[in-house]
């Protein structure tokens, strides 16, 4: 991917809120194969709680990286992260999933549930070309769609 584009414009990463850094570092890492990429931040300074839109702040950051694409694991300590309850519906307006192309389906799927992940069985489809797909959690319920292709 370029840096550089001419109207000066790239996009950068997908930020993503963790309820524990260090799991969730793991999780991405060790399970998915993303790489830490930058040193880890702890942001508690007042221009960064008014772009996050809280009266105040204090969050630990980390990027990750894998195939060029950038995420950042956010761990809020203040305000305390909130977790929902139940899994967010796909069909809720807003960033939805991850997605990912595997070589081994079962293989990650048993790594995924090794790793403190969890699969949604029910999920699970075969679809007319031959590919499999199956969609899963991470430890704090984001999805993560994984198809695999026989041919890829």
């Amino acid at each position: 991917m370029s840096d550089r584009h001419a109207d000066g414009n790239r996009f950068t990463h997908v930020g993503m809120c963790v309820s524990d850094l260090e799991r969730s570092i793991a999780f991405y890492r060790d399970v998915l194969g993303f790489t830490e990429v930058a040193r880890r931040l702890n942001i508690t300074d007042a221009g960064s709680a008014n772009l996050l839109d809280f009266p105040e702040m204090d969050v630990e950051l980390v990027y990750l990286e894998r195939d060029e694409i950038r995420i950042e694991l956010l761990w809020y300590r203040v305000p305390d992260a909130q977790v929902a309850d139940g899994r967010r519906p796909m069909n809720l307006v807003g960033l939805t999933h991850l997605a990912f192309r595997v070589g081994d389906l079962d293989d990650l799927v048993r790594r995924i549930e090794a790793g403190g992940g969890t699969v949604l069985p029910a999920t699970t489809a075969t679809f007319e070309q031959g590919n499999r797909g199956v969609m899963t959690l991470d430890p704090d319920g984001i999805r993560v769609e994984l198809i695999e292709r026989p041919d890829a």
